[in-house]
């Protein structure tokens, strides 16, 4: 006799239940262990990668407004208002400084970076 999917399942009161075998406890500890060399690298991976993206990042906000090619390209060219504001030395300092800002964030993050124990 099979029983019917629709209805409930009941569960066996009379077999009492098990406790956790040493066997089952030292493989969930082993696996907890294993999993935490890859999260290590992980985050230093993660941390090496902001550090990076952020340095790149910084120094073309630093560098590239002061170049020709800031203004000269072919997106400002149907926007002559956004090209005139954009070479004002006002906006490519504002750029320049928020690239540094980036360096100094990045630098940071990379000096003060420690792992958990």
């Amino acid at each position: 006799m099979t029983p019917d999917p629709k209805l409930p399942v009941e569960e066996d009161v009379s077999v009492p239940a098990q406790p956790a075998s040493a066997e089952r406890i030292n493989a969930t500890v082993l696996d907890s262990t294993s999993t935490q060399p890859l999260q290590l690298w992980l985050h230093r991976t993660s941390v090496f990668l902001f550090v990076l993206i952020s340095a790149v990042a910084g120094v073309l906000l630093v560098i590239l407004p002061w170049t020709p090619e800031w203004t000269d390209n072919y997106l400002l060219l149907s926007y002559p208002w956004l090209r005139t504001l954009i070479s004002t030395g006002f906006f490519r300092g504002l750029c320049s400084g928020l690239g540094l800002l980036d360096i100094w964030i990045g630098f940071w993050e990379a000096l003060h970076y420690h792992e958990h124990q």
